[in-house]
């Protein structure tokens, strides 16, 4: 019996210190239940009004009755869906964009944070009895980031800019 548990407690061990390409901090994954906002209405089917001029299908392409919240989200805040799609900068935020642009920007700032973030991740993925019982770590591993906004709201006050007001502290 005693070889059992050694045995059982050595392979939940090994399996906390499995090296998995992308470390989970949170440890929801066990739970298997539906994921509601998977699932996307679609819009009301329709004929195209001449069946000789449709697009050629397009593997992991786009139907046209599927939702676009991207273009709705647009359509929703008073922009133009065309303007969104063309990808460019429109005319009218280019001096936005420079301004903001005006100290350089780095063009694979993406790829750059998602491969920092992930070393972070694996860097802070928990001890090893946290990843063998699947044990939350993501506040622990993000806490020396997180922001104290009451600080940050003494600290304006102080500075002499108007704010508004912020719900009580907790502690």
């Amino acid at each position: 019996m005693r070889a059992f548990i050694l045995t059982g407690l050595a392979a939940a061990m090994l399996a906390g210190c499995a090296a998995d390409g992308d470390p989970r901090l949170m440890n929801i994954g066990a739970q298997r239940s539906p994921d509601e906002f998977a699932i996307l209405p679609t819009e009301p089917l329709q004929s195209p009004p001449d069946f000789q001029t449709l697009p050629t299908p397009t593997p992991g392409g786009r139907n046209l009755v599927d939702p676009d919240p991207r273009a709705e989200a647009v359509a929703a805040l008073g922009g133009r869906v065309s303007a969104e799609r063309t990808g460019g900068i429109p005319a009218a935020d280019a001096a936005l964009v420079r301004h903001a642009a005006r100290r350089g920007t780095q063009e694979d700032i993406r790829e750059t944070l998602a491969a920092e973030d992930l070393e972070h991740r694996r860097r802070n993925r928990g001890r090893i009895l946290e990843r063998a019982f699947g044990v939350n770590v993501y506040n622990r591993a993000y806490q020396r980031q997180a922001l104290d906004r009451h600080a940050e709201l003494d600290r304006w006050r102080q500075a002499g800019a108007r704010t508004p007001t912020a719900p009580p502290r907790a502690d």
